[in-house]
């Protein structure tokens, strides 16, 4: 029996791939450092910033490259202000209030980020449970996130439903033992299934999606 549904917030709730791929070039160009789509992909998206510099700034004191990822978090809330949901987000939010559900967020987001993100969807005072990047001992794809989120919920892994966008995200809470529907917003299907997703969908207008929830 399906009793709570988490969201990732990053390419799941909101749209911000293409945001966050322009802010980390514009980051990296006075460091000489150029970004294609490919490296992106692998070494960036949907990690927890303190992995990312490691990947990267590895030739830069550790202080220093945070400052670099701190530089590019302030671009993108800078230039994040038309920021929008993804398809069927109302619906898939509206459906879990009826069937009375806990619900939560779990990024690797900086918490700045996931307060500016949710509250630019007026989302902000809807969630019980956020963990932000830094709450949890590990971010994504350590399991540690979605653990937390389960203590702070107060429930068990059984009967809870994710939605995820990356394959990092998706290991971390399949590692929670959560069974995780991959939405394919950022990354190829095969990768998300490679990851551990069930299943896979566009995004919560998928008929496919209602194919599901009508099986809990």
């Amino acid at each position: 029996m399906l009793n709570a549904i988490l969201f990732d917030l990053d390419g799941t709730l909101v749209n911000t791939d293409s945001l966050h791929f322009d802010t980390w070039i514009t980051a990296l160009k006075p460091l000489g450092i150029s970004m294609d789509r490919p490296t992106y992909d692998r070494v960036i998206s949907g990690k927890h910033n303190d992995d990312i510099v490691q990947d990267i700034l590895s030739h830069l004191p550790l202080e220093e490259a945070r400052k670099v990822a701190e530089e590019k978090e302030r671009l993108f809330r800078q230039m994040g202000e038309k920021l929008s949901p993804v398809a069927g987000l109302n619906q898939m939010l509206n459906w879990a209030d009826q069937q009375q559900l806990k619900q939560g967020v779990i990024t690797n987001a900086p918490r700045e980020n996931a307060e500016f993100m949710l509250k630019t969807l007026d989302l902000w005072e809807r969630f019980p449970v956020v963990i932000v990047a830094n709450d949890a001992p590990k971010g994504k794809p350590d399991p540690a996130p979605y653990q937390l989120a389960l203590s702070r919920l107060e429930i068990e892994s059984d009967g809870v439903l994710v939605f995820e966008d990356s394959p990092s995200g998706i290991r971390s809470a399949v590692g929670a033992g959560l069974y995780t529907i991959g939405i394919a917003s950022t990354h190829p299907v095969e990768s998300l299934l490679r990851a551990g997703a069930k299943q896979v969908i566009e995004d919560f207008t998928d008929s496919t999606l209602w194919e599901i929830l009508a099986l809990f």
